[in-house]
């Protein structure tokens, strides 16, 4: 993906105002689940039409610490991965679950995360749609379904070293087989190379 096509990231303030936007839906916590997993986890469109909760629920029907993705709910066979569930994340994925699991048709072996009132589950492109709609609401220019896994995926990599991590860490949260890949996801920051001027 060329950079002139790159999806844009969101700041902090953007991402503020779609949870407030999404807060005047008609499925306000499926909708901002659907949200917080692109921008807090870093998910393709395909990513969260796929999931399931069996990837995010244990045998006793605990929410786990971490999403367990699969490869087949992902890009490929190199994208299955871990990732530690944001609390915020988790907070609305509580909240969904609590809606979800006390219906009768609710089976943890195969019910989809996020569902339509016409459907047990949704497709990749209703996905996108939603973040198009949503983002059009807003008045953002140039984003999409991939500005909130851009969003995370930069700022991993911004904290990364803070925490003793490294680039393979981001990688291995993105779910992507070459680094050089993820590079290409990382939003440049002018101010940072400035600053860094400074101090050598």
């Amino acid at each position: 993906m060329g950079l002139a096509k790159q999806a844009k990231t969101l700041s902090d303030e953007q991402i503020k105002l779609v949870l407030l936007h999404i807060s005047t839906t008609r499925n306000v916590t499926r909708n901002r689940v659907i949200f917080l997993l692109s921008v807090k986890s870093g998910f393709r469109a395909k990513e969260i039409a796929s999931l399931q909760w069996k990837m995010l629920v244990n045998s006793d029907g605990q929410m786990m610490d971490s999403i367990h993705l699969t490869n087949t709910a992902s890009k490929g066979k190199s994208s299955g991965r871990v990732i530690a569930i944001h609390k915020d994340l988790r907070k609305a994925l509580d909240e969904l679950y609590e809606q979800v699991s006390k219906k009768k048709s609710f089976q943890l072996e195969t019910a989809y995360v996020i569902t339509t009132e016409r459907s047990n589950q949704t497709s990749a492109q209703a996905i996108v749609n939603t973040f198009q709609r949503w983002y059009s609401d807003l008045g953002f220019i140039g984003a999409s379904s991939h500005s909130g896994r851009r969003t995370f995926i930069t700022n991993v990599a911004k904290k990364i070293s803070a925490v003793g991590g490294s680039m393979r860490d981001v990688q291995s949260l993105a779910g992507h087989s070459n680094l050089q890949t993820t590079q290409r996801y990382i939003e440049v920051d002018t101010l940072s190379q400035r600053k860094v001027i400074d101090l050598i």
